[in-house]
């Protein structure tokens, strides 16, 4: 595995790395596996749930920017004319540009794309435009048993999923994106979303990866 480049954050160390063998890049976040290229199929059903329960969507965000393959989703997408990623560590934007591009098949210069740099989680309880957006699409952890770094934690209980729901339009969609399935979590959505669903998608090796949508009431 050849390190293509090793990144020093106010988080910690973030290093790209790239299988001579395979062409498949990954992300280590602290020496955790975060993401990889080799597949993509959820991060890609994680972006159609959520378009496909709300009637005709115009407004997206999401949440991280990874690899880009829910991003290529987005763009692909024609009914969307405003694309908003939230994406916290610049280098992941930067590493887009010069080694991912392809991931997302270019869709950074899509004009619909904006791209903020900023925290989540702060973000959506300081800055986040209520009732903005049709579907909010959340990949920014291994799940929420297992965040990146502590405060995302927040993002996962009662107040940061009501500030979520804040910031999507009525009957809007959220879908989150997890490394396995999480029932406490699931409770909570339920107790503040309606249609709850969990949708596993199978992978090569361990527990299948979630995808959870639920929906903001009318």
């Amino acid at each position: 595995m050849e390190t293509i480049e090793r990144r020093d954050t106010p988080r910690g160390e973030l290093v790209l790395r790239r299988d001579e063998q395979t062409d498949r890049y990954e992300i280590i976040s602290n020496g955790t596996f975060l993401m990889d290229t080799s597949d993509g199929r959820s991060e890609r059903l994680l972006v159609t749930e959520a378009l496909a329960a709300v009637d005709g969507p115009r407004r997206l965000l999401i949440g991280g920017l990874g690899v880009g393959f829910s991003l290529a989703q987005a763009v692909a997408d024609g009914r969307l004319t405003e694309i908003t990623v939230l994406e916290r560590e610049p280098v992941v934007l930067e590493w887009q540009h010069a080694h991912l591009s392809r991931f997302s098949d270019g869709a950074l210069a899509d004009p619909r794309v904006t791209v903020l740099v900023d925290d989540l989680v702060r973000w959506l309880h300081a800055d986040a435009p209520a009732g903005r957006y049709d579907a909010i699409c959340l990949d920014i952890d291994n799940g929420p048993q297992w965040t990146v770094v502590p405060g995302n934690a927040e993002l996962y209980d009662v107040a940061g999923l009501t500030a979520v729901r804040s910031a999507l339009a009525p009957g809007g969609a959220l879908a989150v994106w997890s490394a396995a399935a999480v029932p406490a979590f699931e409770a909570t959505l339920g107790e503040l979303f309606f249609d709850v669903r969990v949708l596993p998608v199978e992978v090569a090796r361990g527990e299948p990866d979630v995808v959870y949508l639920a929906r903001r009431a009318t």
